[in-house]
């Protein structure tokens, strides 16, 4: 027996010894603190030497004694201790193998639930933002392993157990929903913030998790509520001017959009009074990632001013300065090499130069995709173009009052900065995946319902009769130029798919306009 284990079973035995009598919480929390808490990395190191049986019924033990405890906030060191007991069991869940069951699971979601809330309410008390760096790291490690049990339980998890787990990361998110880190960081806790953006991915992974095994079966009223979630969360992110361009913000952005494609994805209840917040949000991403922040900080003076790219992103932007050429969208040319651009006759490339080496979501016959950019980005415009698709498949004709702002009515061709449509998307972004996810979702907005709405369209030229343009008027320019688009990319696609899924939306349009 090596001597990391003969430390765990001497530690575990001399406290169930000691707790026999039942003693007060402050005797309890001074036996975790000597046996267990004083030698957390030893024990650690002694877990995957250990029978996965043993090690589950010492940490049930832990977790008891921890969560009747947990109310013990008069307790000076109580706060400390709590840290530590998270971190051990980070540790241990991480470092071992476990037997999970109904009882084990029951245990843990209780004392998870009851540690997170304890974290909470102290961050709560001690600062109007988002509370010390310690508890919120203690929170993330919480949910951390949390999500790791659950990955463990969660084939045998019963619906009430999901709906359980559910309700409790709901909470959580309902915390964080005052706070302004959803599109950027506090310089005053740097770290916290970081923490806190770690602790919404956790969240939004878990909640996809549940809707990705049991959707179908959740009761409507959970549903409702987790749709009341997002929407405030997409509220915060629809009033930002910008969206902060970081990894770790990055991955909680594709955390949340996809899980709100899986709550989307089979709507339960009545959506009409969110779609446009939802819309208003998620057009917010079409250009993440590739446009440089201090281009939007200053659109207000720049409108009608060209700006070429920046440095860091000059193998996603494309200046909109003439050309003697014929015109080329971005994804059709080679990035420019030095100051000297490359010869028109060398400027369509074949799909086969558009793969990005990587097993993420926008790896497949993805179009060449530069660290500036990053996959990250892709990833989140990917997903919020999925949850607009989503939202059309809905309801298509209540959809077509968003049609406006998804849609291009005037200059179709031109690469613009600010103003993003998802035919700009199909035409210009760099990633194959997102084009691709344009391209179906016009083609759920043009089918169906929408066919026949679109029967009061009429096109009479660009001429404006006052400030008012009705929707047929409205509808007409868009035809025009979703026609104008879709020519163009059948002539010069390359890629086999893109170039189908063109023809289809021709089709579309040709049977849909009067």
């Amino acid at each position: 027996m090596s001597s990391v284990v003969r430390s765990w079973r001497t530690a575990f035995l001399t406290l169930r010894d000691e707790i026999l009598a039942s003693p007060p919480r402050a005797t309890v929390l001074h036996l975790l603190n000597q046996l267990i808490l004083s030698q957390s990395d030893s024990l650690i190191a002694a877990t995957p030497d250990l029978p996965p049986h043993e090690v589950t019924s010492d940490l049930m033990l832990l977790l008891e004694l921890a969560r009747n405890i947990s109310h013990a906030e008069e307790m000076e060191d109580v706060t400390q201790s709590f840290t530590k007991i998270s971190q051990l069991i980070h540790g241990i869940t991480h470092g071992s193998s476990l037997e999970m069951n109904s009882t084990s699971w029951v245990l843990m979601l209780d004392f998870f639930e009851r540690i997170v809330q304890f974290f909470l309410r102290k961050a709560k008390t001690e600062s109007v933002l988002i509370g010390t760096v310690s508890e919120i790291k203690a929170t993330k490690q919480c949910l951390e392993s949390l999500k790791y049990l659950f990955g463990l339980y969660q084939a045998s998890a019963s619906l009430s157990e999901n709906e359980q787990l559910l309700q409790f990361v709901l909470q959580v998110v309902g915390y964080f929903q005052r706070e302004s880190i959803y599109s950027s960081y506090s310089s005053d806790s740097h770290t916290a913030c970081r923490d806190v953006c770690e602790i919404l991915t956790l969240v939004f992974a878990m909640i996809g998790e549940v809707y990705s095994r049991v959707h179908s079966s959740l009761p409507v009223e959970i549903w409702l509520s987790t749709i009341e979630v997002l929407r405030k969360v997409m509220d915060i992110l629809a009033s930002r001017s910008l969206l902060l361009e970081d990894n770790i913000i990055a991955m909680f952005y594709i955390e949340l959009l996809q899980c709100l494609h899986l709550v989307l994805s089979e709507p339960r209840g009545y959506l009409a009074d969110h779609v446009a917040g939802f819309v208003a949000a998620l057009r917010i991403f079409f250009r993440y990632g590739l446009l440089d922040k201090s281009l939007v900080m200053n659109q207000a003076t720049n409108d009608k001013k060209e700006v070429g790219p920046t440095n860091k992103n000059a193998q996603c932007e494309v200046s909109n300065r003439s050309r003697t050429g014929p015109y080329r969208p971005p994804h059709l040319r080679k990035k420019i090499v030095g100051n000297q651009q490359c010869k028109d006759s060398e400027c369509l490339v074949s799909s086969k130069h558009e793969i990005i080496s990587s097993d993420s979501d926008c790896s497949d016959s993805d179009g060449t995709m530069t660290d500036s950019c990053g996959i990250h980005f892709a990833k989140a415009r990917l997903a919020a173009i999925l949850c607009i698709q989503d939202l059309c498949r809905a309801d298509p004709k209540l959809f077509m009052a968003q049609w406006t702002m998804l849609l291009p009515s005037n200059d179709v061709l031109q690469h613009r900065k600010y103003e993003t449509t998802l035919m700009s998307c199909l035409l210009f972004d760099p990633c194959l995946k997102v084009r691709i996810a344009a391209g179906s979702t016009i083609t759920a907005m043009l089918d169906g319902p929408a066919s026949v709405s679109l029967q009061v369209a009429e096109f009479r030229g660009h001429s404006k009769c006052g400030s008012f343009t009705a929707l047929s008027s409205s509808l007409g320019h868009i035809l025009m130029q979703l026609h104008s688009g879709t020519l163009f990319l059948i002539k010069h696609e390359t890629n086999s798919r893109l170039l189908a899924l063109s023809f289809k939306i021709l089709m579309l349009l040709l049977s849909s306009t009067p």
